[in-house]
């Protein structure tokens, strides 16, 4: 059996976290063995305004958040629903400074890595006209199960991204098997140049047949 990661999605009121930006959706949907296991998905009142452009962008109003739970019950619920997993999103600097700061308003720290779908297909996907999430859905035809800019359907599309990505691994490396791409291995490549892609995969399976 794989490991599990989490691939999360953040949609927001269009603010950065530094400027006041808070949360108005959030999805996380479990990989493992290949495929989607599990999912959640909320919107979330954090009292904030949605501005018209960011409106229609999402498809989610002000009257929808409104009507949402609170922003600290739907954050604790995805806590506790992720738990201590390894985090992949697309454009995880994103996500990742939305969650650190939510995080922070519960007094929590995370504790794991974010993969990022967008640097490792830059590393990956050379080939790919851009690296947007949008165009490598249309250029791989990944299944798509909603809208986009919605969380769920976000987040279920960089699971399938996050999937592609690990199978295209899997036949790079040494080892040639699934189950041997690694969290580890992604948040490594990821942080190296594409030059250095082959020697990191040798590095990894090397370091794996020592265990």
């Amino acid at each position: 059996m794989s490991e599990t990661i989490a691939v999360i999605d953040f949609e927001t009121n269009g603010q950065p976290v530094s400027y006041g930006g808070r949360p108005t959706e959030i999805a996380a949907v479990l990989v493992q063995d290949g495929r989607i296991v599990d999912r959640y998905q909320s919107l979330m009142n954090a009292g904030v305004y949605i501005p018209l452009e960011i409106q229609t962008l999402t498809g989610i109003s002000n009257a929808m958040v409104r009507a949402a739970p609170p922003v600290q019950r739907v954050m604790a619920e995805v806590f506790e629903f992720v738990g201590n997993y390894p985090l992949a999103a697309h454009n995880a600097s994103f996500d990742k400074a939305f969650w650190d700061a939510e995080l922070l308003r519960q007094d929590r720290q995370r504790k794991q890595e974010f993969a990022c779908t967008m640097l490792l297909s830059r590393r990956v996907f050379p080939y790919s006209p851009n690296h947007k999430l949008g165009t490598l859905v249309q250029y791989f035809d990944l299944p798509i199960s909603g809208r986009a800019h919605r969380a769920l359907a976000d987040a279920e599309v960089t699971a399938h991204l996050l999937l592609r990505l690990m199978t295209q691994l899997s036949r790079l490396g040494p080892a040639a098997a699934f189950d041997s791409v690694t969290h580890q291995l992604l948040t490594k490549i990821q942080r190296r140049p594409r030059a250095q892609l082959a020697q990191c995969l040798a590095e990894h399976h090397e370091a794996m047949m020592l265990d």
